[in-house]
């Protein structure tokens, strides 16, 4: 039992560390609520893989689903330059249109499978140890663990390659064209990260977990810091407090791990918040 609670803190705790690394960045570029649509519009991708490949572990699902997810952000960047809507606007129109869409593909098509609503918003993280990464018929640990693992070596070598190239982009669009970085390159490069990190994390975390990983922990750092290195690192480690204290909530009142790491990283924002003055990080 204690293996399987180990597990199941070690899952939350990569993937809050996955999910605060790339919603830095978009804490940073005012684009936050690109998360939830992300979110929730890549639950298409994964219906839409699902029926090509008729198996919910596929590999194909995960590369599907990161498609919709980068094309959703296609048609949201193609809307906004007609200027005809604010961008927050235009962000809440396509991702209820997506999640609408697979919901109702999965009650016409796919009714009997393990697709449902509850599992996209709040995720399984319970169940995450009980699906076991096997070579050569001997279990390795959860895969949950491992995926969340190449996700976030992944992120952070992604980062660390091209630290130089998101800061400028992030902070001045047109000084980073002036150094010969291609801004619009380099957001799509961001959000092909955010797109993988949501993919990989959706089963276990669902969506409302990953918004609090990926916006909650950001914005707090955003707080009582003031250097882009600063914050990553802070971003992460408050996201892993709020998995602790949340893991901990959920086996003493016996609720949601999902609801109860949601609710945690939002204290801790309003804690921090109150306390801003005094826990302000100079550079």
């Amino acid at each position: 039992m204690i293996f399987i609670y180990l597990q199941l803190l070690i899952t939350a705790l990569l993937t809050a560390a996955a999910c605060a690394l790339p919603g830095t960045f978009l804490v940073l570029r005012g684009i936050s609520f690109m998360s939830d649509a992300l979110g929730h519009a890549i639950f298409l991708g994964i219906v839409l893989s699902f029926f090509v490949t008729t198996q919910l572990h596929h590999p194909c699902m995960f590369v599907g689903a990161t498609l919709i997810g980068l094309a959703t952000v296609a048609i949201i960047e193609t809307i906004i330059k007609t200027k005809r809507l604010h961008p927050d606007a235009i962000i809440g129109l396509i991702f209820p249109l997506l999640f609408s869409m697979a919901v109702i593909l999965i009650n016409l098509f796919a009714s009997s499978v393990h697709l449902d609503v509850d599992a996209v918003l709040l995720g399984e993280l319970a169940f995450t140890p009980l699906h076991q990464c096997k070579i050569y018929e001997t279990e390795v640990g959860s895969c949950a663990i491992w995926i969340m693992s190449v996700i976030l070596i992944f992120n952070i070598i992604t980062i660390i390659a091209n630290f130089k190239a998101f800061k400028v982009a992030t902070f001045d669009t047109d000084f980073a064209k002036l150094l010969n970085f291609k801004p619009h390159l380099i957001h799509y490069l961001i959000m092909t990260m955010t797109c993988i990190t949501i993919v990989g994390a959706f089963e276990s975390a669902g969506a409302i977990l990953v918004v609090a990983f990926m916006i909650t922990a950001p914005a707090t750092a955003y707080l009582i810091t003031n250097r882009l290195t600063h914050m990553l690192l802070v971003s992460v480690l408050l996201g892993m407090i709020g998995a602790v204290n949340g893991c901990i909530m959920a086996h003493l009142c016996n609720v949601s791990i999902a609801g109860s790491i949601a609710t945690m990283n939002g204290i801790l924002f309003f804690i921090i918040l109150m306390l801003q003055k005094r826990l302000k990080v100079h550079a």
